[in-house]
């Protein structure tokens, strides 16, 4: 099933979500549909947030499909360990048509539970630290725009509700 990506706006994503207790087949399906729901909107990360679902589970694949071995399933994540600082350009699938310069850890361990519930670390670096850092920031109710100026932060948020009024949001 593919959810639809909830839009800035919506409390859901300005909230922490809840932990994960219960790893069942409920979850697992769960899981799938948060993959097929991010692939159909073109991302490379997802938070259950995003989908309206306040828990702390996340899905990565930062080659779109290239390689299924790179498929990350972080529940419950924790970013344990950072290394340097990178500057590049970032998007989200709930603030679409909008990018910003973001800096963020250059290389990143995470700490999370699989989808049996089971404890792993998993460091990435670029793109993956990056992706790393954004969904856990959406599980703790972040935004990536928090990470970015007032100013720029202000004429994003004047620019959005403008679509609101117009009905194109």
């Amino acid at each position: 099933m593919i959810y639809p990506i909830v839009k800035f706006g919506d409390p859901v994503l300005e909230a922490k979500a809840a932990p994960v207790t219960e790893f069942d087949a409920a979850l697992r399906k769960l899981l799938d549909d948060m993959f097929e729901s991010m692939y159909a909107a073109h991302g490379v990360g997802l938070a259950a947030p995003q989908i309206g679902i306040s828990r702390r589970i996340a899905v990565i694949d930062v080659t779109f499909k290239e390689d299924p071995k790179a498929k990350l399933v972080l529940i419950n994540p924790e970013i344990i360990h950072t290394e340097g600082r990178i500057s590049q350009n970032e998007g989200c699938l709930s603030i679409p048509e909008f990018r910003e310069n973001v800096t963020r850890p250059k290389k990143v361990t995470v700490r999370a539970q699989n989808a049996k519930g089971e404890f792993f670390e998993h460091t990435g670096e670029e793109l993956l630290a990056r992706a790393f850092c954004h969904e856990t920031d959406h599980l703790n109710g972040k935004l990536y725009i928090s990470h970015i100026s007032a100013l720029k932060r202000d004429l994003m948020k004047r620019k959005i509700r403008k679509l609101v009024k117009t009905g194109d949001w």
